[in-house]
């Protein structure tokens, strides 16, 4: 029969503080969430006066349903979609293969392309060189200066370089080099297989990246027919500031026909942003697991 550990007074402080600080952590975090849910269902009044400042006053549910009748905000919901899901092929398609080729100790000449790598993280070509070249390639106002630009990351590649390193045993690709597999048919074979972790690790991060973007888009895409959500969100901030702005140097009645219309703007701006977070909340749980152990092993071990 086990006896149990008997938790010493220094022990109870040490837990005591932990719930506190986690406890505190959580009202942080989740005080945001649950303030834009109740605003986005809350009267604009309330919400613009300060009234409303944790729970629902006044439900309406006005935002959402112009949400679902504005056609802007669904293509944007669609082209988001577009973008973020070939985002993630795209990238994975070329963090993969670099990370793997990147851990073989037979490839000769990775300590080098790892250092020219790496030069990318602290100098970059800046914003007007990179345009130029989006540019002379063809691809402004076309998908792919989405996708292009931003198809690796150094950091990521680097994590899933040292995922293969310390999980994938080596043991194992020597096994199938003797068994006459060649490289390429080991990679997708084997490799892939036992690294879904860090391959579940990776979409994640480029695709919260991807869907969270709208500065690329707002550089290259000048068709509004294929801008973003985040873009259409913009638009909603820009109008509603606009026409605060503009509600102290016009006539009474005008400025509460601004004020009205800034009122609609925020009441459909919250809206938009739960829309626009809800895919990536209700995703992430079922990551969660390979997220966990995809980050503790690519970033912790080797």
């Amino acid at each position: 029969m086990t006896t149990a550990i008997k938790e010493s007074p220094r022990d109870k402080v040490f837990l005591i503080v932990n719930y506190v600080y986690l406890l505190f952590a959580f009202v942080i975090v989740a005080y945001p969430v649950i303030y834009m849910l109740s605003a986005s269902i809350s009267d604009p009044q309330y919400v613009g006066s300060g009234e409303m400042w944790l729970l629902p006053k006044g439900i309406t549910f006005d935002g959402y349903q112009r949400v679902f009748e504005n056609s802007k905000i669904w293509s944007g919901y669609a082209n988001t979609i577009l973008y973020t899901v070939a985002s993630i092929a795209v990238s994975l398609a070329v963090t993969l293969p670099a990370a793997y080729a990147l851990s073989r100790r037979d490839f000769i000449g990775r300590n080098f392309f790892m250092g020219m790598f790496m030069v990318t993280m602290f100098f970059g070509g800046g914003l007007v060189p990179t345009y130029l070249l989006v540019k002379d390639m063809g691809m402004v106002n076309t998908i792919w200066a989405i996708i292009l630009p931003s198809a690796a990351s150094i950091y990521n590649i680097i994590v899933t370089r040292t995922f293969f390193v310390s999980s994938i045993p080596r043991e194992l690709e020597e096994a199938a080099q003797i068994d006459g597999a060649s490289t390429t048919r080991m990679f997708f074979t084997i490799i892939i297989p036992l690294s879904m972790p860090i391959i579940a690790v990776m979409a994640l991060f480029y695709g919260v990246a991807q869907w969270n973007s709208y500065f690329s888009a707002l550089i290259y895409l000048n068709d509004e027919a294929k801008y973003p959500l985040q873009i259409i969100l913009r638009q909603i901030l820009v109008l509603q500031e606009m026409s605060a702005q503009a509600g102290g140097t016009v006539d009474a009645s005008t400025a509460s026909a601004l004020n009205n219309k800034a009122e609609i703007a925020a009441l459909v701006k919250y809206a938009v942003i739960i829309v626009s977070t809800l895919p990536i909340i209700v995703i992430y749980p079922f990551l969660q697991r390979y997220f966990v152990q995809g980050v503790m092993i690519g970033s912790v071990k080797g």
